[in-house]
């Protein structure tokens, strides 16, 4: 803290001293307010004319005085207006009160609204009343413009401290407010999709005694009546398809997962899902479904066809290209491995000194070529499909090559947005892929799930054939308000210790 912000804050807290003294409670429980300010920015003759009362409240953002007149800026979520404050108007003990406040107080306004003599649109003030008293001086906002370009350079400009200090980065900047009120406008806008086809929505533990559903660690912890430890969900899936063995046929669920897993511009620890699935649907009807999705809330919600991502011009209108993961990575690795060749694979790997995971078959490897060689270069939205059952555990396989996965992941300006398989309804086969992963997991594989013998007993009473779909709603978010940084998009991201 600075020593003149120090300073300010003992003078505040006299001025808070002083209220008191004079009976006046800062902080009082009643409130009103008759308009929000945007409502009589409308139509600014028609509230002049007719002298109408109102009561505005919010937050002083600016005062100036002189003598027995004063004037500031009074400031909602929706507005900001002039307010025009004499003490012949409010009367000398209210014009007191007027001099005690700050610029950040909270005050509820009465008045009518005219014009001053140099034509600015005002609220005449008749009372004033204090609603919260500031403390702490707000930030001042510093620009420049330089080359046509407007410059931050006040201590807002770091964007760590944004991050850290969320309030007043939403505070003194009206346009990253405004990223979260289009993720609100984004979720609601996938729940009436969704609700639109029937889909019911519902709510899984986020507690859960075993993990599963992704290929992720998870965090640790420990209820202390029961005496055992307990999981973050890393997923909603294994919870899900027990509703549709249930008798449930299409839901949903938005919500928290958390991995323990390093941060990143698209990664971080707690993040917000949507998960799927529809019963007697498969990958098609999925893959429709997704691009009907994103086009929707692309044209239809936001009006627009195009988005500049992560340095990309992304293209939603357009119909998005279905491609097997194999060709993709004939194409940009330059092996052909439809034989899952796994010695093959591998050498070509060695010869790239790429790092081969313990216990690592043909399709581990071609996921790993995947990753390394295509993904950067899947910028406009491409459906891979056809994945190595080695790491699809719960996916279908292909019904003429049981190598491959009836499994696709959608990848937009070279990320993954969304993950979605013909849903594995076999117990058997179920149960072998589980097995497979935990042997995984005996050889140091700490992402590889555990077996879930309560999930595998649900399936042995019958689920239907499903399409099932995961998007991540941060990442989308990020897409369709064009922030490169999944911080931008989530109100209170994990940081680092300071």
């Amino acid at each position: 803290m600075q020593p003149k912000d120090n300073q300010l804050i003992q003078l505040r807290k006299q001025k808070l001293a002083k209220l008191r003294d004079a009976g006046i409670n800062p902080y009082p429980i009643e409130s009103e307010r008759s308009h929000r300010i945007a409502e009589v920015l409308k139509d600014r003759e028609t509230w002049v004319s007719s002298e109408q009362e109102v009561t505005l409240a919010g937050r002083l953002v600016a005062m100036r005085r002189q003598g027995k007149l004063g004037f500031g800026d009074l400031e909602d979520a929706g507005g900001r207006i002039q307010i025009y404050v004499a003490q012949n108007l409010v009367g000398e003990e209210n014009y007191e009160l007027f001099k005690l406040c700050d610029p950040g107080d909270f005050v509820q306004l009465r008045g009518s609204l005219f014009f001053t003599q140099a034509g600015e649109y005002s609220l005449k003030v008749n009372q004033v009343k204090l609603l919260g008293k500031n403390l702490r001086p707000i930030p001042a906002v510093k620009e420049k413009v330089e080359d046509g370009k407007t410059i931050r350079y006040d201590e807002f400009s770091d964007i760590e401290l944004r991050y850290r200090k969320r309030y007043l980065d939403l505070l003194l900047n009206p346009a990253h407010r405004q990223v979260f009120v289009l993720r609100a406008k984004i979720i609601t806008a996938i729940r009436a999709f969704l609700d639109k086809l029937g889909y019911v929505e519902v709510e899984t533990p986020v507690l859960q005694p075993l993990y599963g559903g992704a290929n992720a660690r998870p965090f640790v912890t420990h209820h202390n009546t029961l005496d055992i430890d307990l999981y973050l969900r890393i997923a909603t899936e294994l919870y899900l398809k027990r509703l549709m063995v249930g008798g449930f046929e299409a839901v949903y669920e938005i919500g928290k997962d958390f991995r323990n897993e390093g941060m990143s511009r698209v990664h971080n620890p707690e993040f917000t899902m949507l998960e799927l699935y529809v019963a007697y649907s498969d990958l098609n009807g999925i893959m429709n479904l997704t691009e009907e999705l994103l086009r929707h809330l692309a044209l239809d919600i936001l009006g627009k066809k195009e988005f500049v991502f992560r340095g990309h011009t992304v293209n939603l209108e357009q119909p998005f290209a279905r491609v097997p993961m194999i060709e993709l990575v004939k194409e940009y690795a330059g092996i052909d491995l439809s034989d899952m060749d796994a010695a093959k694979a591998e050498a070509f790997c060695k010869e790239r000194k790429l790092e081969i995971p313990p216990g690592s078959g043909a399709g581990r490897m071609i996921a790993l070529l995947f990753e390394e060689y295509v993904e950067p270069k899947l910028i406009q939205p491409t459906f891979v499909t056809d994945f190595p059952k080695e790491v699809s555990p719960l996916a279908k396989s292909k019904s003429d090559n049981p190598d491959l996965a009836d499994r696709f992941e959608i990848y937009i300006a070279g990320h993954e947005f969304g993950n979605a398989f013909s849903e594995l309804n076999d117990p058997l086969d179920q149960r072998a892929r589980l097995e497979a992963q935990a042997a995984l997991r005996a050889l140091g594989d700490d992402e590889a799930n555990p077996v879930d013998e309560d999930f595998l007993e649900a399936l042995e009473y019958g689920m239907p054939p499903l399409g099932g779909l995961g998007i991540g709603i941060d990442r989308l978010v990020m897409l369709l308000t064009e922030n490169d940084s999944i911080k931008e998009v989530i109100l209170f991201p994990q940081m680092k210790p300071e």
